[in-house]
């Protein structure tokens, strides 16, 4: 039988909290404005490493100017794992079409992450939703499904197995050490990223995190968690232990007040959602495969003409004081998330804004949940 993760059981696991980056920078863009982004992610990571955060996560997206500034994520993990010491740092997610990352080069990136951070990486995967990305790296979308399969099945090995080799659809490798190996043993946690339910049904079959993006609220994770945990029943996992665990985004931001929190923080989530819904308007016309359809359709009808209240009546939105951001994602809880997944840094909202909600989060909503 496969070994479960070290996370406790259900009964009596608490729920975890990461900061979520994009690391967006919208226009006006000025010299220097990217530099100065990165800085302040930097300075908000290490905040919130002192504060209580579990988990620090990056996207890896590629082109989308404004939206997503976070193409090379592996570098800038390096530079927080000198800069923290509690905090895991997780790819939120490694995309494993080859065109954007051959599987040999995700696993000895992670294992040197996991060396220089002591032990601290997460390995979240994916396979890429927009065509801005697919089609400027000539990625078929009709493959991405059968090339992370492939990919993900052989990275656990190349960390337990020396010398490893494959035969396989897309990659034959001959026998060769793949080094270095990473510190956690066996491996360090593996993650997907998922929308469509079927995905969280899988998921739990193949012994993986979950972590899911979609902005649809806490009431459409109570389906999506009931599926995942029905897959993990019947885990085959495709590394050493099953990672039993759903982490779920939330746009939040914690305010002294919800009047402050909604005025500063609202319009900036709102302009995160409307950008992301932009970035799928490029299907519109193309043939989109079996495999994409549910994700394109739930980003234009989870997100479509929504405004700041339809985002904070569904929990998608968790801004206000203390108290108003506890009763948000106490729903999350109930639903049986274990991670929120907090997405602070939206849109143009202030650094400063982001580092108060940062301490707010830090001294009154963590440790409710602890």
């Amino acid at each position: 039988m496969p070994e479960e993760s070290t996370a406790p059981h259900m009964e009596d696991r608490t729920m975890q909290f990461g900061l979520m980056y994009e690391i967006q920078v919208p226009e006006p863009h000025y010299d220097g404005i990217e530099q100065e982004r990165y800085k302040q992610v930097m300075a908000q990571v290490e905040l919130a490493d002192e504060v209580g955060f579990a988990y620090f996560w990056t996207v890896e997206h590629h082109f989308l100017r404004e939206f997503s500034h976070c193409s090379a994520p592996e570098v800038l993990y390096g530079a927080i794992s000198q800069r923290t010491k509690r905090i895991r740092i997780g790819h939120a997610v490694a995309l494993l079409p080859g065109q954007y990352n051959h599987p040999v080069r995700v696993a000895e990136r992670a294992a040197v992450l996991d060396i220089v951070s002591d032990g601290r990486m997460d390995l979240g995967t994916g396979r890429s939703t927009t065509l801005i990305e697919m089609d400027g790296f000539q990625v078929d979308p009709e493959e991405t499904r059968a090339q992370w399969e492939e990919a993900i099945a052989m990275i656990p090995r190349m960390w337990t197995q020396d010398p490893f080799s494959h035969e396989g659809r897309f990659y034959q490798i001959p026998p060769r050490s793949v080094i270095p190996k990473p510190v956690q043993k066996p491996h360090p946690p593996l993650w997907v990223a998922c929308s469509q339910p079927d995905s969280f049904r899988a998921a739990g079959e193949m012994g993986l995190g979950a972590l899911c993006f979609n902005l649809g609220g806490h009431a459409q994770m109570v389906e999506r968690v009931g599926m995942y945990r029905e897959g993990i029943k019947h885990a085959r996992p495709v590394g050493s232990f099953v990672n039993n665990q759903i982490a779920a985004l939330c746009v939040t931001h914690c305010a002294e007040t919800d009047e402050e929190a909604q005025e500063f923080a609202g319009p900036e989530g709102v302009w995160f959602v409307n950008m992301a819904e932009q970035l799928y308007a490029p299907w519109q016309g193309r043939k989109v495969p079996d495999s994409y359809k549910f994700s394109v359709s739930a980003v234009q009808q989870e997100r479509a003409g929504k405004t700041l209240q339809d985002h904070m009546q569904s929990g998608a939105f968790a801004m206000g004081n203390p108290d108003t951001v506890i009763k948000v994602l106490k729903k999350y809880q109930e639903a049986g998330i274990d991670q929120i997944l907090c997405f602070m840094q939206m849109g143009n909202l202030a650094h400063a804004r982001i580092m108060d909600s940062i301490k707010l989060f830090g001294r009154y909503v963590i440790p409710y949940f602890k």
